[in-house]
């Protein structure tokens, strides 16, 4: 009797890679490289494992109790697999914090794992491209973290149609909660949950959850009255806040920089996470068809101080997913293709020469730079030109007993359909133009 076979698919809400689907992922992850690097960002990366302890005290109860892979270790000690870099980074920063020269602009890619259900744009294993500056305490850090994200998004070739960056403070939502409704910090916290979830529950709902909260008609309408008012007309209801000369500042600098058309004031926008304290963003993709917040991220200045007494590091930053990027990307059609300006070279076999010299002749291709490689077995010369069709190889590369005896080889284009004999001491050459 056969065993049971196991299954080919992978664990739920994760992913398997085939070596297309890595092109896809090393081109955009190349992107996101090359635009953070020529603003000075530098890359850095931590564990897979932290402290569970970590993520209760500062990612929320959410994701700490219910959406951490979470065990014991034989000591005994709580872990967690990380669910989102930003606490490991701020543990990373106090723990050389008398070392490193501020302000940092650091950035990284890692995977995370969250236990949740899983839907479009939102998988259980992902990457997530987190960009962060420490210590500096004014608006020109944000504004820093949220031009780095608009470049990152034209450099995919997206432009102001296709996304929209939705911006608010939590300073300045404190501040008009509190003068709205008269509720301290704690009570403008349990306002902003509700605010938080207002388009994902229905408005008799949203209506309760103000209600239970104290909130009478009149201050639900004026709350209500905020989301479609522009940042001027906002912080004209609180102008001694903080947190509106910060807003104020931040547009002030997109309209200088002529960034201000990807940007917007949203009261609603929150951020779910408890350590936020300062100006918070999200990124929207505006296709009708996959209209949702793609990623966002904002100010924490608070976090470090969990690692060391009396710490005063500022930090901002933002989290972008691969899911969801790739989902923008493709939505827009912005995924070029990956095949074809590559030069990749099959060799191609016969019985009368030697293996030995097509491995030399593979070998001065890969010596020049020429990405190339030789078939192996033993196949009719119509099926290695099959497979290098398959394979998406550009060329390939014909050698037979003559020309070997003569020092050539054929190289055909298989684009072009063209083919030419070219010296060996010519290859490199021939391949630069």
């Amino acid at each position: 009797m056969c065993a049971q076979l196991l299954s080919t698919k992978p664990y739920k809400g994760t992913r398997d890679f085939y070596p297309d689907d890595m092109r896809v992922r090393n081109w955009f992850f190349g992107k996101i490289r090359e635009a953070l690097e020529v603003a000075a960002f530098e890359e850095y990366n931590g564990p897979m494992l932290e402290s569970l302890e970590l993520y209760a005290a500062k990612s929320g109860e959410e994701i700490a109790t219910k959406q951490t892979y979470n065990f014991l270790d034989r000591a005994d000690r709580s872990l967690a697999i990380r669910p989102e870099m930003t606490p490991t980074v701020a543990r990373m920063v106090a723990g050389k914090i008398n070392e490193l020269s501020f302000p940092l602009r650091w950035f990284s890619i890692p995977n995370m794992y969250r236990y949740e259900a899983t839907q479009r744009g939102r998988l259980r294993e992902f990457w997530q491209l987190n960009v962060d500056v420490f210590g500096c305490d004014t608006y020109e850090a944000d504004l820093e973290v949220i031009v780095s994200a608009i470049r990152i998004m034209k450099a995919f070739g997206a432009d102001e149609s296709m996304f929209t960056v939705r911006i608010n403070n939590r300073r300045f939502f404190n501040d008009v909660i509190a003068a709205i409704t008269g509720k301290d910090a704690e009570g403008a916290r349990l306002v902003s949950k509700v605010v938080d979830r207002k388009n994902k529950v229905s408005r008799e709902s949203y209506e309760k959850d103000m209600t239970e909260l104290g909130l009478d008609a009149d201050k639900i309408a004026k709350i209500d009255a905020l989301y479609t008012m522009s940042v001027d007309e906002a912080t004209a209801l609180c102008p001694d806040s903080v947190g509106s000369g910060e807003l104020l500042d931040l547009f002030r600098a997109l309209r200088t920089l002529e960034l201000d058309k990807y940007c917007v004031f949203d009261f609603g926008i929150i951020r779910g996470l408890d350590y936020y304290t300062g100006t918070v963003f999200e990124v929207f993709d505006n296709a009708p068809e996959n209209n949702r917040a793609m990623f966002g991220g904002g100010r924490y200045d608070n976090l470090v101080g969990l690692f060391v007494k009396n710490a005063k590091v500022s930090g901002v930053g933002y989290g972008m997913g691969d899911v969801t990027l790739e989902n923008f990307l493709v939505t827009h059609d912005l995924i070029p293709d990956l095949y074809k300006v590559e030069r990749k070279v099959l060799v191609t076999r016969f019985d009368d020469v030697p293996y030995t010299e097509y491995m030399k002749l593979t070998d001065k291709l890969q010596s020049l730079g020429v990405t190339s490689a030789l078939f192996m077995g033993a196949k009719k010369f119509g099926k290695q030109i099959d497979y290098a069709v398959k394979g998406h190889y550009s060329h390939i590369a014909i050698m037979g007993s003559s020309e070997l005896e003569r020092g050539v080889v054929k190289i055909k284009d298989l684009e072009a359909r063209e083919e030419c004999e070219v010296s060996l001491d010519a290859l490199g050459e021939y391949f630069a133009k």
